[in-house]
């Protein structure tokens, strides 16, 4: 069988940054955060989700950790922007090329504004979708950050962990 490659793996090997992927079953469709963090081992507080905004016509990424909520009026201000909302569901694919459970900060369709929750900064490593569901990966802050651009920034709302 091929090993399977997603944009963000192709991207991290061409630009030589190392990580490591994960696997979980996602046949019963427990494809959220937490059941993702738990499948494959790791505590939700290094797993993180990717989340897309918008203020119009703009597209904003967020990464956030599994158990905790984005907090909008944070991730406006990250941005820059008065007001901000989720990019509905339906739209993921067409802006991002990824789908909901299987969006990576890595290889978008384009290289939109991205914010780290700045949590990850003092983390030695944390996960990330690796672009498909079922697929994580594992890599340095730092490194993502450099990978997409990003800053880190508080993004999350205050006793939601």
């Amino acid at each position: 069988m091929a090993e399977t490659k997603t944009n963000a793996m192709r991207m991290l090997d061409k630009s030589k940054v190392p990580y490591s992927i994960m696997t979980y079953d996602n046949e019963d469709g427990q494809i959220h955060g937490a059941a993702v963090a738990e499948k494959i081992g790791k505590p939700p507080e290094i797993v993180f989700k990717t989340l897309v905004a918008h203020q119009g016509p703009s597209l904003f990424v967020f990464v956030i950790p599994v158990a905790e909520e984005l907090d909008l009026k944070l991730a406006a201000k990250a941005a820059g922007v008065k007001k901000i909302e989720m990019l509905p569901v339906k739209d993921l694919l067409k802006w991002t090329g990824y789908v909901r459970g299987g969006c990576s900060p890595i290889g978008m369709k384009k290289l939109y504004p991205t914010f780290i929750d700045s949590g990850a900064e003092s983390l030695a490593h944390m996960l990330v979708s690796a672009g498909k569901i079922g697929f994580q990966m594992e890599l340095a802050p730092k490194q993502l950050a450099e990978q997409v651009s990003a800053v880190f920034v508080p993004l999350i709302k205050a006793g939601t962990a």
